[in-house]
Order: C-alpha cells, then structure tokens, then sequence
C-alpha cells in the first residue's frame, strides 16, 4: 500500500503527461549507454535506500519532470552538501542531464526514468525528502484536460507523506490559471503552511536556476509564479 492508503501502482489513474520521445541525439545515446549505471536508478519493486543510494547521508531533494535537466544540475553544483533525485519520462532529457553530469563531475546526483507519481508511491519511503521541485509541469490549459494536471489534492498528499517535518514543496508555473489552481489546491492541503503568507505567492527565489519553459514563457510574455509551502505536520 502506498503511504495514502492505495494499492501500489494505482496512485493515479490519469496520466499528467503525453509521452514524446523526440530525437536522440548521438552524444544523448551515448550518454544514456555509458552513464546511466554511474547515475541511473534501475527499474525495480524495491523501495529505495537513499542512504545507499549516494553513497552518504545527505538532505534528498527530488525534481519532478526535470526536462533537459539544465536546473538540476546547475542545483547541484552550487549545493554539494545535497543530494538530488530526479524523475523524468523522456529520455532525451535523460540523456542530456547525464551528459551534463559526466562532463561536469557531479557527483551527487541520481536519475530515474519513470513517472514520478508511481515512484513516488512505490519506491520512495515515508519522512525520506528534504524537498520537492515541480517547475513548469504541463499546465493542460483547456477546461477539459485539468484533470490531468499533476498538482491535485492526492499527488499533494502523497509529497507530504513523503517529505519530513519541516521539508518544502516549490511549485513553479508561467501559467497564470494554473498557478492560480495551484494556490488552491496547496491552501486547502492539510500538513502544509504557505512560506510567503495565506495566500501569497513567494518571491522567485535566487536559487532557482532559469529554465527554457520559463524562457520560452517570458518571450510569450507570460508571468511567473512561484509557490513554496512546507510540510507542518
């Protein structure tokens, strides 16, 4: 059972995501053929050890649908005294972050390529996160299709079972509506407290890495709206 009380492997039944492989590049390929055992996480039924996993005991942090990875590894680099999980679908994505690692020497990170609510239910231990990044996920903008939008009241339950007392959920959006959604969904989540205040969006934080979502959305001439909450029980 996950830590909601749902049978492993059916925490969502609606996909948030479509998945498109896209174009492999040569030095993706061969990154995800020479780097993945360094930095990969295999396919199991097994929880997770983070412990072992790096090698150390070290605040985790998770990012979810990391993209081409450029945040996360920057992350990485300038906080070493962390460890970063991230989970993501598409593998030239993958490919590119394990290029980047290898040619960065970043050692402490580890990649998953899965879904991120089935990891999250199935492989990743109550109280085991120091924090969760979710930057520019889908935002599914017609009516019809915010069902599978990925922050619903289930996923922000099983993040906070996830996550210890104390740990932090940063969501990131260039969609107003969606942001908007967000707020409500984080205001009404039991075991959360908003870190800007009721109902305030937080200031976009230095640390942030700028990533091409957020880029693409500025030249669109779209905000940005950043939401930190913190697990309080």
């Amino acid at each position: 059972m996950s830590g909601l009380g749902v049978p492993d492997g059916h925490m969502r039944r609606i996909r948030s995501y479509v998945r498109r492989e896209g174009r492999i590049t040569t030095a993706q390929r061969r990154a995800l053929e020479d780097l993945w055992p360094r930095f990969g996480v295999a396919d199991s039924s097994d929880r997770l050890d983070l412990g072992v996993l790096f090698g150390r005991t070290a605040p985790v942090i998770l990012e979810i649908g990391f993209g081409d990875g450029q945040s996360l590894c920057a992350m990485a680099a300038a906080h070493p005294e962390q460890d970063y999980l991230g989970a993501e679908i598409h593998r030239p994505g993958v490919g590119r972050l394990l290029r980047d690692l290898g040619a960065q020497a970043i050692k402490n990170v580890r990649v998953m390529c899965e879904d991120a609510c089935s990891m999250l239910a199935n492989k990743v231990q109550d109280e085991q996160l120091h924090g969760v990044h979710l930057f520019f996920p889908d935002p599914w903008p017609k009516a019809r299709h915010h069902k599978r939008r990925l922050v619903q009241a289930e996923f922000v339950e099983l993040v906070r079972c996830r996550l210890v007392v104390g740990g932090y959920l940063h969501l990131a959006t260039d969609w107003e509506h969606y942001a908007q959604h967000m707020m409500v969904v984080m205001t009404h989540a039991p075991g959360f407290e908003n870190s800007a205040g009721p109902g305030r969006f937080a200031p976009r934080p230095q640390n942030r890495p700028f990533t091409k979502f957020e880029r693409r959305g500025q030249r669109l001439g779209h905000g940005v709206w950043d939401l930190i909450f913190r697990r309080s029980s």
